[in-house]
């Protein structure tokens, strides 16, 4: 290993900063570890690497929109001191709209960290948020959806922003007159959505994956119950469909109104105009 090697090497065990970071110090300081050190920590640099092994479990979910897509992405902090003071929802904020501004509905979280932006990299960008607040900070989701010129709703819970909270629920849907009832009843749907978090619309919609799983586990406890074959395929039916309605939307009982399900509020309230849900989705740090 060339002598210039060995002197980042050193300078990165010391500090935590990365590659490039340490070899700029180094070549601005003649080499000189110590002074290295300080022109690191001067840039709020140095231990930024130490500081992102460590577990990150708080944070906060954030919500952006623009004409033809929306995003939420989840980005965790270690405490949840840090995560409502305003360093880091400024922050969640700039990174929300650096994903809108790439308007790419193909980005994913691999994608995007790969992503340089003014000639540094995602990473190079928390590090450097690291290093100023004090603690461990990541993204750990991202997801971008098309409108596709649909309406859109969403809820924010336990908010610390408009759009920033806990948990933030999305809903897209089409309807022919999106009036004040119509975005009250897909307000409403956001806010069960949040408090129940669904995994489909409909059964139809499930994995085929998730329904044969629930098959095998009803099927294997009803046979060790001891019932009567000629009531098995009764019992089946009726598992079946309470697991419906605890896992997809249209079948749960509404949040709001428990007697009813979602399918029936949605019958009941939209007085014969059209509302039909296209999409929902969801982050949650809860």
């Amino acid at each position: 290993m060339g002598e210039d090697l060995k002197l980042v090497k050193e300078l990165r065990n010391k500090t935590g900063a990365g590659f490039l970071d340490c070899k700029e110090a180094l070549s601005n300081n003649n080499g000189n570890i110590d002074n290295a050190i300080d022109y690191l920590r001067k840039k709020g640099l140095a231990k930024a690497s130490k500081k992102s092994s460590r577990e990150a479990n708080e944070g906060a979910i954030g919500f952006y929109e623009n004409n033809s897509i929306c995003v939420l992405i989840k980005i965790n902090s270690e405490t949840d001191f840090a995560a409502k003071s305003d360093t880091f929802l400024n922050f969640v904020d700039y990174i929300g709209k650096i994903i809108l501004d790439l308007n790419n509905t193909e980005l994913d979280l691999h994608m995007f960290l790969d992503t340089k932006i003014s000639s540094k990299s995602i990473k190079e960008i928390f590090d450097e948020m690291i290093a100023k607040i004090g603690e461990n900070i990541v993204i750990s989701d991202l997801r971008v959806f098309n409108k596709n010129n649909n309406y859109l709703s969403f809820y924010v819970h336990n908010a610390y922003r408009k759009n920033i909270g806990k948990i933030i629920s999305i809903l897209k849907y089409s309807s022919d007159s999106n009036d004040e009832s119509i975005q009250n009843l897909a307000k409403n749907l956001c806010m069960h959505i949040a408090a129940l978090k669904p995994e489909a619309i409909d059964e139809s919609n499930l994995e085929q994956t998730t329904i044969d799983k629930e098959l095998n586990i009803q099927k294997e406890l009803i046979a060790s119950s001891g019932k009567p074959a000629n009531v098995v395929d009764k019992i089946l039916e009726g598992k079946m469909k309470k697991f419906y309605s605890e896992v997809t939307l249209l079948n749960q009982s509404f949040v709001l109104d428990p007697d009813k399900s979602v399918k029936e509020v949605i019958n009941s309230n939209h007085n014969d105009k059209k509302f039909e849900i296209d999409m929902f989705n969801y982050l949650s740090l809860e």
